[in-house]
């Protein structure tokens, strides 16, 4: 490695590692500056992660193709990319697989490396890290592989994407049961699930109605079941013309009650004028970070004890094409969504045999017996539940501590890790998922391309600057 060289480690090569890697490089292209870039991950492929690695083509993106560019200025990257790809000219309306998304980021830092020529590199590590030190004195950052290897970098970004579901509602009975799959996006996961036999999904979110158009076969019923019940709405079939107008921040003091009112109001009056509620949401999420941080804890905490699931089914929604199957899957009988809870499960007597069974209780009174039970619940939010080896060493090290409401980790403003006290700050920074406590946010592509480019410009300038001739 040359003198002079800036080394960063990225931690995690889906879309959040291979976006910050990308715009590392071209930042570091641009100033001149000497970067070499460890990107670390276990996964055969950079790019995809487990989000965009799909192969089935009936798991769309939610978001139509014109919103979905790898940089924050360019928004017709994406279209412009498809449409070479399939050599037609691709509407930015259209909502397409999201492997073919995957692919996308793949090609992007491809590109991003040949453009960077010898002033930036990328080298890929295929393992993971287990582990993150900060030795005593130098300013830099330690981390450890699970072969036993060390590295030492100046820099260290974690970005780890959507960590494992929550399996904090499985019962002891299910949790260790052939049965139960705890990870649906598991490369193979669902492949043991018997053909012949119904199927339980916990969660009735987007995972769930992927899961569903995936499992759904004749002879087969597949039940969904969370607390509320509520699916995601669908995305509308025509573009709404509506004003140029987005909301400022909330009144002060800021009131979630107010807020929530206003929202609703405005819905109604977007309906009644220009046919659809829905940019009534759309219009909120510039502005949604600040709103976040301007309420008060108490109203945060209401927030996500008891309007959460009402948020996430309407400013999250369904593809069209995916929101159709769904309806039709539930007018056809082979799947069944209901409000209710896993509260018991006794695996079936044949347990121990290929093609066993489960029976499952439910908080409304009803039991279901199935061939599988799979983890719909989404990725896990809170700190304290946790288990991904490098998240839990973080915490116990006080490198990183909780974020507010226990969501991910603290942060700065920039994406910085904020120590435990008395600790100096690692120069170990993250984004997306785990910084949902500090922005809520901050889990979509959208939010996550801008927070990739303002990490690589505020890395970079802790870089030694280029030599001049």
């Amino acid at each position: 490695m040359a003198e002079g060289t800036f080394r960063v480690v990225v931690v995690g090569a889906g879309a959040a590692g291979t976006l910050v890697s990308a715009r590392l490089l071209d930042s570091a292209a641009l100033t001149g500056r000497g970067v070499s870039i460890e990107l670390v991950d276990p996964a055969p492929r950079s790019g995809p992660g487990l989000a965009y690695a799909t192969s089935d083509p009936r798991h769309l993106l939610n978001v139509p193709a014109g919103r979905m560019s790898a940089l924050p200025g360019d928004t017709d990257g994406f279209v412009r990319w498809l449409s070479h790809r399939e050599g037609r000219r691709v509407d930015p309306g259209e909502y397409v697989p999201r492997g073919t998304y995957g692919t996308y980021l793949a090609d992007a830092l491809r590109h991003a490396v040949e453009a960077a020529g010898g002033v930036a590199t990328l080298h890929r590590r295929y393992a993971r890290v287990v582990a993150v030190e900060q030795p005593t004195g130098i300013g830099r950052v330690r981390l450890r592989l699970d072969n036993g290897e060390l590295l030492d970098a100046d820099a260290a970004v974690l970005a780890l994407g959507n960590l494992a579901p929550s399996g904090g509602w499985v019962p002891e009975g299910l949790r260790r049961s052939p049965c139960f799959v705890a990870d649906p996006w598991r490369p193979g996961a669902l492949d043991g699930v018997p053909a012949d036999r119904d199927v339980l999904l916990v969660g009735t979110g987007l995972t769930m109605c992927d899961v569903s158009r995936t499992l759904n076969t004749p002879g087969r019923t597949v039940h969904a079941v969370s607390r509320s019940g509520l699916v995601p709405l669908p995305h509308t079939t025509t573009p709404v013309r509506t004003p140029a107008f987005h909301p400022g921040p909330a009144p002060d003091p800021p009131d979630l009650a107010r807020l929530r009112r206003e929202v609703l109001h405005r819905a109604a009056r977007y309906r009644r004028q220009y046919g659809d509620w829905r940019p009534a949401i759309d219009e909120l999420r510039p502005h949604v970070a600040e709103l976040w941080q301007r309420l008060s804890f108490a109203d945060r905490e209401r927030f996500l004890t008891g309007m959460l699931r009402e948020w996430e089914v309407s400013r999250h929604r369904l593809a069209p094409a995916t929101s159709r199957a769904l309806t039709e899957s539930l007018r056809s009988g082979l799947l069944t969504v209901r409000a209710a809870e896993v509260v018991a499960a006794q695996p079936g007597e044949e347990a121990g045999e290929e093609g066993g069974s489960v029976t499952v209780g439910l908080s409304d009174g009803c039991s279901l017996t199935v061939g599988a039970v799979v983890n719909c619940t989404g990725p896990e939010g809170r700190t304290g539940e946790l288990t991904d080896p490098l998240a839990r060493c973080l915490l116990d090290s006080g490198v990183a501590v909780a974020g507010p409401h226990g969501l991910g980790f603290d942060t700065t403003a920039d994406g910085r890790l904020v120590p435990a006290p008395g600790r100096t700050p690692a120069p170990v920074w993250t984004l997306g998922q785990l910084r949902r406590g500090n922005l809520w946010e901050t889990t979509a592509i959208p939010e996550i391309r801008v927070q990739a480019a303002e990490l690589a410009d505020r890395i970079l300038a802790h870089a030694p600057a280029p030599l001049l001739v």
